[in-house]
């Protein structure tokens, strides 16, 4: 990565806000943008509640200007997980390939791959990518987009050059 961007982990977890469930996530996603250059600067661990989810997505957009926000946890389908919709609620402009390509990764380890409802968009200048809530999926997951996401910061957080079109 040429250029060094922030990133902010929020790990939505009803039982990890309240502190019976250690957050095993949140830390494997930290290592692995740490690993790939980035500068993680905000973690937190949120509710299964799509009002704080948003709120926290929203807060590392527009108040502390991050660049990459991954959010873990909240994918699937059971009634509380909710993380996709408040993500989508948020965003500007979604980024459909961005979970495309980790379910077409992940498919080729788990059919039940095609399960998972994660979301990807932009927000201002940040970029907000949901991830599962498994240490194993996430890996998967985040391994298949890392590579390309600093070109997509690249693009969405460079100003725009004038050239001389009307």
């Amino acid at each position: 990565m040429d250029t060094t961007y922030t990133a902010a982990v929020i790990t939505v977890s009803d039982k990890g806000a309240v502190g019976l469930r250690e957050d095993t996530g949140g830390p494997l996603v930290q290592s692995m943008l740490e690993a790939a250059g980035y500068v993680v600067v905000h973690i937190a661990i949120v509710p299964d509640e799509r009002p704080q989810i948003a709120a926290a997505l929203v807060h590392c957009a527009d108040d502390l200007d991050i660049a990459l926000v991954c959010a873990t946890g909240g994918t699937g389908f059971a009634p509380r997980d909710v993380t996709p919709e408040a993500t989508i609620e948020v965003c500007e402009r979604l980024c459909p390939g961005i979970p495309e390509a980790m379910r077409a990764a992940s498919m080729k380890v788990t059919d039940r791959a095609m399960l998972s409802r994660m979301a990807a968009g932009i927000r201002g200048g940040s970029l907000i990518v949901n991830l599962p809530g498994s240490p194993k999926a996430i890996r998967e997951n985040l391994e298949a987009v890392l590579p390309a996401l600093a070109h997509g910061l690249e693009m969405l957080r460079t100003p725009q050059r004038d050239h001389g079109q009307a």
